[in-house]
């Protein structure tokens, strides 16, 4: 685990600045556990977990089938491609929560910004309480996903919007398998742009740097308080989840460790806006 000094939350808009303008050109020297038990343990821990859940689930995910069905034309489930762990596709499994084929008819894909009219009204229903997700249970179960980790990213969206090439430390949160839900997820809003999938690079890597059982049962009961509506600053009170400064700190750390601690004589301007 990486263990860092303790810092006033007053500090945190100088220390999103500071990330922020970190070049995408750096290389991280992140920590990944590689020797603790429980990363060792994970895909077990998860398989198990996801099987135990699976039957009770069933009837969730066949009502929220025919929810959609009933709802809006076109098929109840869905899979896509998704970029998985060490960058290898693998298909993902969802509940289907966006007008049928609305992409090929708006341009392809894209982020999603507030108010997507792509998204018709039992879909918001499920994306804000996340039981579109619940398929990928299966992904769990066949090993290409985890219960908890950074989030899935579709191969052309990384491609098109150059996520590797802009956002330092992107392809470094690869190095763990993604998951159905993860720190980023419950704290961080939707990706809407490059800056927006960044500040959520900085959670994943701290995510990974910090695996464990209990936090990962945290992040589980957190994902489970934000569907029901909690906001993401009580999350973190309830759930005992990293304030910002100790992400930000940990990020600066493993980008320019040298440099954590002292005043820049440069004029920083953020690479993204």
């Amino acid at each position: 685990m990486v263990i860092l000094p303790t810092n006033s939350e007053a500090r945190v808009p100088e220390l999103w600045t500071e990330a922020d303008c970190i070049s995408p050109r750096v290389r991280l020297r992140l920590p990944v556990n590689a020797g603790d038990w429980y990363v060792a343990m994970k895909p077990a821990v998860d398989f198990l977990v996801a099987l135990a859940l699976l039957v009770p689930i069933l009837p969730a995910v066949a009502l929220a089938w025919a929810l959609v069905k009933l709802t809006s034309r076109g098929p109840g489930f869905y899979a896509q491609t998704r970029t998985g762990r060490g960058g290898l596709p693998y298909r993902i499994f969802k509940i289907r929560s966006m007008h049928h084929r609305v992409e090929e008819a708006t341009g392809g894909p894209k982020w999603s910004p507030v108010g997507d009219d792509r998204i018709f009204g039992m879909g918001k229903f499920l994306r804000k309480t996340h039981l579109d997700e619940l398929p990928q249970l299966l992904n769990v179960l066949r090993g290409e996903m985890s219960l908890v980790g950074p989030r899935p990213e579709r191969p052309e969206v990384i491609a098109s919007k150059g996520l590797c090439d802009e956002i330092p430390g992107y392809d470094v949160r690869m190095v763990a398998k993604p998951g159905i839900t993860g720190l980023a997820q419950v704290q961080m809003p939707a990706d809407s742009d490059l800056l927006s999938v960044r500040r959520k690079v900085y959670y994943d890597l701290y995510y990974i740097a910090n695996r464990s059982l209990w936090f990962d049962a945290r992040i589980c009961m957190a994902t489970v308080a934000k569907a029901a509506g909690i906001g993401p600053t009580w999350l973190r009170r309830l759930f005992f989840l990293p304030a910002p400064d100790a992400v930000l700190r940990q990020f600066l750390a493993v980008a320019r460790p040298a440099r954590l601690d002292r005043p820049s004589s440069v004029r920083l301007q953020p690479v993204h806006s």
